[in-house]
C-alpha cells in the first residue's frame, strides 16, 4: 500500500485521540438529547476552526465544546478549556449565526467533560460525563 506524500496517514496516537475524541462527542449527543435538547449541528467547521455541537435547550442556543479524555493524570477535561479557545468558540458562534435564517434571543456557551475508563476506554458504561454550563472568558 502506498500513501500519497501530501496526505500522510494518521499515527496510532493521533488515530487513538481521534477514537477518543468522537466517542467522547457521541456521550456528549446521547447526554444532551436525553435531556431532551435538540443537536442543530456537530463538527461545524471553518478555515478558522470547529464547534464541536451547536444544540438548542428549549428556546436557548447552546454552543458546546467537548473535551474527552482517557486519563486520569489531566484533571477535569473542562480544565483544558482555556481562554483562547473560549475566545475562539465567540468567534466561531458569531460566524454560525451569521449564516442563519432563525435569530436566537438567548446563547450560552458550556463544557461537556468526559472522561473514559484509562483500562477500559471504550466501555461507556464506565464514562463519566459532566455538564458546564455558562462558561464565560
Amino acid at each position: 500500500m502506498t500513501h500519497d506524500a501530501a496526505s500522510p496517514s494518521p499515527t496510532p496516537r493521533a488515530d487513538r485521540r481521534g477514537r477518543i475524541g468522537r466517542l467522547g462527542e457521541d456521550l456528549a449527543v446521547e447526554f444532551v438529547t436525553a435531556r431532551g435538547w435538540s443537536v442543530l449541528a456537530r463538527n461545524w467547521r471553518t478555515r478558522y476552526g470547529e464547534l464541536d455541537l451547536i444544540a438548542a435547550d428549549g428556546a436557548v442556543l447552546v454552543f458546546v465544546e467537548v473535551k474527552t479524555r482517557a486519563s486520569r493524570v489531566f484533571g477535569d477535561p473542562a480544565e483544558a478549556v482555556t481562554p483562547e479557545k473560549l475566545s475562539r468558540m465567540h468567534r466561531l458562534a458569531r460566524s454560525w449565526l451569521a449564516e442563519q435564517e432563525h435569530e436566537y434571543t438567548q446563547i450560552r456557551f458550556d463544557v461537556i467533560g468526559v472522561r473514559l475508563d484509562p483500562r477500559d476506554p471504550l466501555d461507556v458504561a464506565m464514562a463519566d460525563v459532566r455538564h458546564h454550563p455558562g462558561v464565560f472568558l
